[in-house]
Parts: C-alpha cells; structure tokens; sequence
C-alpha cells in the first residue's frame, strides 16, 4: 500500500502542524482535571491558602510556632520575614531552598499547635481528637485543669518536662505525616488561616481571587483546546480531501494507462467503485486519523501517566478498564473484519447489476424482463444490506459495553477513593480528578474502538486501490524508441503475426501476413468471430502479438512511441461512442484547438453536415453522455468525422458504415476516397458493398487468410468470399 499513502508527501509539513496541535491540545486538557482538583482541595476547602508558610504572621502567633521549634528553625524564620510593628511579612525574594527549609520548620510546629488548638478548645477523651494517637499526650491533657492556657502552661514547664512533651508531640506530627504530605499540609490550614486573620488578612478576598485565578487559567485552556480543535479539524480535512484528489488522479492515470488486456482484469463497475467508494473510505479514515487516532494515545498516555503520578493505589482500576476494552475490541474485529471485505465486493456487485440493467433498458423492455432485473437488482441490494446490518449490529454492542465500562470504573473509583479520603490518604479533590484523567483514558480507547468500525473497511479499500495502482502495464513504451522510416510512411505490415487472448489456449489469428500501402484500400471480411477486430486493434498496440510481428512506417509497433504511434492512426472503433459535450468538442477530440473550417469539412466528409445544420445550435449542439441524444447512424458518422479530422496517415475503420444506408454509405465512401488518397485506409466490413472497390481484400476464417485479392479476383478463387457475396449480392451483380 506505499504507493496509496506516499500521496501524503506533499501534506507533511500540515500533519506535523496538526501533531504538534494534538500535543497542545492534549497538555490543555491534561490540565484541567488538576485544576479543577486544585479548586476543590485549594480553593474550597484550603479556603485559597496554597502553602503552610504565612505570607504574614503576628508577634503573639510567631511566639507560639517558636515554641516548639529548634535554635535554627527560629533563626532561619527570623532571616525570611520582615518586621513592621507586631507583624512580619514575609520576603519575596527567598530561595527555593530557603523556602522548603522554611516550609518544614513551620509545618511541624503548625501540627503541634493544631493538636493542641484542639486539644484545648474539645473534650481530650473524644475518640477522634488530634492526639489520640499518642497515649502520654492523652493522658497529659487529662491532668491539665479545664480552661488553662496550654501554651502558657507548656511555657512555664521545666526544661526536662518541656522535652518529654514535644518528643511525645513530635511522635504525634510523624504519624500524620506519615499519612501524606499533603494530607498533613491540609490539617494545619485552618490554624494557618487563623494566622493570617490575626495578621490582618482578609482571607475571604485570598479565596475568591484564587478562585478567580484558577477559574480563568481554565477558561484560557478551554480556548486554547477551542482554536487547536478548530484549526485541527480544518487541516486533517483539508489534508484528507488533497490526499483523495492526488490518489483519485493516479489511479484514473494508471487505469487510462492500462491495455485492454489489464482493463479486462478489472470489471468496469469495479474500476469506477475502486475511483469513488473505496478513495472515499481512505479519506474518511484518513481525517479521523488525524483527529483521533493520533489524538487518542497522546491522551490516554498523558491521562495515565498524570495517575500514576498522583497516586498509584487505585490504578489497578484503569487497568481492569482498559483490559476490558481491548478485549471487547479485539472479539468485535474478529466477528466483523471478514464482513467488512465482503461489503465492498457487493457494493461492486450493485454496480455492475445497476450499470448493466441502465445500459439495456432497451433489450429489457423488448424482451419484457423487468421483473426478472428487478430480482436480480433486489438480490444485490439485499445482500449488501444484510452484510451492512451485520456490521452495524456487531458494532452497535460497542457503545453500550463502553458505556458500561465507564459508569462501572466511576464507581469503583468512588467506592475505592472513599475509603482513602476517610484515612487521609487521599482529598476530594484528587478523586475528582481521578475520575476525569480515567475517563480520558477509556473515551481514548473508545476513539480507537471507534476507529475500528471503519478502519478495517479502509485498509480493505486501500489494498483494492493498491492492486490497480500496483498492476504492471503489459505493453509500455520501449526505453530507446525507435524512429519512424519516412520513406515507409503510412505502410503497415503485417508479417507472420498470431494473437492468443491472456489466459486462452488457443490463438485467434493464426500467421496472417499481408501490407497496406498508403494511397490503397485494404478491407477485412469475414463471418462472425473470425477475428477482423483482434485483427486491427494489434496495429495501435491495444494488444501486443504474440508471434511474428507488426511494422508501422517501416519500425515494429512494439519499438514504437506508443503516443506517436496513435499520432498516426485515425480510428473508429466498432461501436460509435461520443462523449458529453458538443458536436463540435467531439469532432475535434484530437485537438481541442481545432479551427473551425477542419471540423466542418470533417463533417461534410462524414455526411454529416446536413444533420448538424439543421439543429438549432448546430456545432454547438449539445451531446449527451454516450451520445444517446442522437440516432445510431448519426453517432457513425460523427465518430467517422472524429477520425476524419485528424488527418492520420492511416485510417481504420472497424464496421463503420454498418448504421448507415446504402445512399450515404456511398456518399461517405466516396468523399472518403477523395480525401484519404495519400492515406492508408483499412476497413473491416459486414457488407461486400462498402469494399468492392478496394485495392486488397483480405478474407479471414477462423481466425486465418483464406483469400487475398480484389473482388473480382475473390470471386473467382476464393470459395468463402464467394459465399459471402452470394448471401449479400444478387446473381446479376455476381456475375
């Protein structure tokens, strides 16, 4: 498939500006969950305090932090802040070292001091006291009378006491640290925000600008997320629809490249769905793959590396998650991937049944067999209906099991996180965000599951698309073209040549030999299947001989330039086809600057100007797709005009003048002659009429020459000419 995708090329500085979008968008939405967590933990109920230091703090607090820290605790505290009156405030200009050293002096003793805030404002015996976790501590507090002022009391202790007290206090401080730093941050706000009351701040106006702040940091990211989307979504479309105009272009290339011998690989309607339907499918993968799958894992990867960072403990949850996912997947495209190979193989077949049955309205309807093509088109459409349903039944199931995977990881994560918050491990805060980074995780893998609705319906496309582009030609232009012998111009020689169609045992041309000169008539008779067409079309290489050999001008067509080649030849195929256009645009389909005095005079020669004139717009005539606007005899004629208006060196004629009357048929024939005297003209017949006057008749049965001569000579010495013209002539002109 190298040669559907390398289209890609031209847009590849597009997808990394899309990749580099996805990554921005990505980190956006990565961001939001933690401030959200952030808003709740911080905002909320940290009342917007983000650190355990105090930007500023009383006399009569630092006092009693002091109490229970170390020399260098206090040292290092009383370097941090500046001094105003009875309130310190703290530098702006500290360290990032100063202030984790400053962080856990403080922490320490905002514990102790939360303990014994609540210790001295609570009954000591309550089950979920701060200090229960330390039996002296309790039993201390016990002993202390109702109302005294514990930090007076603890002041006034001996210095023996006093070191009892605070190592039983630090006993305490280690095991709620032990709970998580962050957990223990959380405790000590409250007193933190008592601090900054005394201080003189106002704590409500510190939430809500936090608030504020958070709120709008998010509302930026959303727009970020908004543009990257937008702009994403306009490349990936506008890559998608370059990448199907630059793949439509090659295969279309390709086909019109292919001889008749690989066109005949291909059916008709399947070329035009491998054109249409399957470059549609590649394109429309090819867009959402730009939106999604490349979306999906820098998402999921993101979201889950951002859990595993915040907290391991419950991401055994995502696991189960995503093992669940994948196997649900996995067992879908197993039911579906042959279905959807199948799909397009009926959406060829219901282009082949509706092409056929629109091409013979006519036979249908003469032989009165509607209802049987009705069946047929009805067993086609039924058939790629029921694969259709199958498919979107199967992938139907996904969404709701998706769903279902989702709201049950919700609630494994509530029931989970629960227990954490109740043991401190854990805040409100971080549960919601877990919840949003797993489910940015499974709605990852949903994007791809739900790529893998039409992912494998493209990938068939693709290898369909790919084996036109990759079948080799089998007639291509020689590398060293030869020259075309001027003095030879316009002579064709046929010398021993045998033909086999591919894949048949047996030739239909057997050693036929014989020149058509310039200025001369060769015609070609014989019955039905005797190979007068296979004969003619080896001349412009639509096949290739498979003995002997074919010389146009002197060089054998295989060593010719197969454009220049064709330059030569005039040709009008046995059925006359006309494209959409004009009457004019088709008699000059060799040269669209064709003046207007060669096309006329290509009509006249054709009989075919009195028909033209007596239309409204005459040339300019409309001509419908196939020419199906005008009579079958009309159509002859303009496709002989076509040939005519080319001024080849030769001519052919494969039963050309079938549709014509024998009145015009001579007229034709005549103007011919006048015209083409310096050509050479081949004419392949039904009727003696059209040929009794030309140089070299060339009798074929059975696919080999049975008679070579002019009329009259056949007639003499050639016994199936001679039954030819029994049937055609009467005994008068036979004679």
């Amino acid at each position: 498939m190298t040669k559907v995708f390398k289209h890609l090329k031209v847009s590849i500085v597009p997808i990394i500006l899309v990749i580099v979008l996805l990554f921005l968008q990505a980190y956006c939405d990565l961001a939001l969950p933690q401030y959200m967590s952030n808003i709740v933990n911080v905002g909320i109920q940290q009342g917007g305090i983000t650190s355990v230091i105090p930007e500023k703090i009383a006399d009569k607090d630092l006092q009693k932090l002091e109490l229970f820290m170390d020399a260098e605790e206090i040292s290092t505290i009383t370097n941090s802040y500046e001094k105003d009156g009875d309130i310190y405030t703290l530098k702006s200009d500290l360290k990032k070292s100063e202030t984790k050293t400053l962080e856990s002096a403080f922490l320490d003793a905002e514990l102790i001091c939360t303990m014994i805030d609540m210790a001295q404002n609570s009954n000591v015996s309550a089950e979920n006291s701060a200090y229960e976790s330390s039996a002296e501590m309790k039993e201390m507090f016990a002993q202390i009378p109702d109302g005294t002022d514990l930090y007076a009391f603890f002041k006034s202790l001996p210095t023996e006491a006093k070191a009892t007290v605070i190592l039983s206090l630090e006993e305490a401080v280690e095991s709620y640290k032990a709970l998580g730093e962050d957990t223990a941050k959380q405790m000590v706000i409250g007193y933190v925000q008592t601090i900054l009351k005394n201080a003189g701040v106002d704590t409500g106006a510190l939430q809500m600008n936090y608030l504020y702040g958070a709120g709008a940091l998010m509302l930026v990211y959303a727009l970020i997320i908004t543009i990257c989307t937008i702009v994403t979504t306009y490349l990936g479309a506008k890559i998608g629809a370059q990448f199907a105009r630059d793949l439509r272009s090659s295969v279309y290339r390709k086909v019109i490249s292919f001889s008749s011998r690989e066109i005949n690989n291909f059916s008709n309607a399947s070329l035009i769905t491998r054109c249409t339907n399957d470059i549609q499918q590649i394109q429309i993968v090819i867009i959402l793959v730009l939106r999604m799958v490349l979306y999906a894992p820098i998402m999921g990867i993101g979201a889950l590396l951002k859990v595993l960072g915040a907290n391991q403990n419950m991401a055994w949850i995502i696991g189960v998650a995503i093992a669940t996912i994948l196997a649900l997947i996995i067992f879908l495209l197993i039911i579906a991937m042959p279905k959807f190979t199948a799909l397009q193989k009926l959406i060829d077949r219901i282009n082949l049944v509706s092409r056929e049955t629109l091409t013979g309205i006519p036979v249908i309807r003469a032989f009165s067999r509607e209802r049987y093509e009705e069946k047929r088109f009805e067993t086609a459409n039924r058939n790629q209906m029921k694969t259709n349903l199958f498919v979107n039944r199967v992938m139907s199931f996904m969404m709701p099991c998706m769903t279902f995977v989702m709201n049950g990881a919700s609630v494994l994560i509530i029931w989970v996180g629960a227990s954490h918050i109740d043991s401190g491990n854990m805040q409100v805060g971080d549960i919601m965000a877990f919840i949003q980074y797993t489910m940015q995780i499974i709605i990852s893998f949903l994007m791809l599951s739900m790529m893998s609705i039409i992912l494998p319906r493209a990938i068939v496309s693709a290898k369909r698309v790919s084996e036109v582009l990759n079948t080799e030609n089998s007639i291509n232009n020689p590398e060293n073209a030869e020259s075309f012998n001027h003095n030879k111009k316009g002579v064709v020689e046929f010398k021993n040549v045998s033909f086999k169609y591919p894949g048949a045992s047996e030739n239909v041309i057997n050693n036929i030999t014989f020149t058509a000169n310039p200025g001369e008539t060769t015609a070609i008779i014989g019955s039905t299947g005797s190979g007068k067409s296979t004969l003619i079309n080896l001349i412009p290489r639509f096949y290739d001989v498979s003995d002997g050999e074919i010389t146009v001008s002197g060089v054998n067509v295989k060593n010719a330039d197969i454009k220049k080649l064709r330059d030569k030849i005039g040709y009008v195929p046995q059925k006359a086809f006309l494209f959409s256009g004009t009457i004019e645009s088709n008699i000059a389909f060799s040269d669209e600057n064709m003046s207007e005095e060669q096309i006329k005079k290509a009509a006249e020669i054709a009989q075919a100007k009195d028909f033209i004139e007596a239309k409204h717009n005459e040339y300019k005539s409309e001509i419908a797709q196939s020419g199906t606007n005008v009579s079958g005899g009309q159509r002859q004629r303009l496709a002989i005009a076509r040939a005519v208006a080319k001024n080849p060196e030769i001519y052919i004629f494969d039963d050309s003048f079938s549709a014509l009357d024998f009145k015009t048929d001579v007229s034709l024939r005549q103007a011919l002659s006048d015209y083409t005297k310096n050509s050479t003209v081949i004419i392949v017949a039904q009727r003696i009429s059209t040929i009794l006057n030309a140089e070299q008749i060339i009798v074929l049965d059975d696919g080999e020459i049975v008679g070579k001569g002019t009329h009259k000579e056949l007639l003499e010495n050639c016994q199936v000419y001679r039954q030819i013209a029994s049937t055609q002539l009467s005994k008068e002109e036979l004679e």
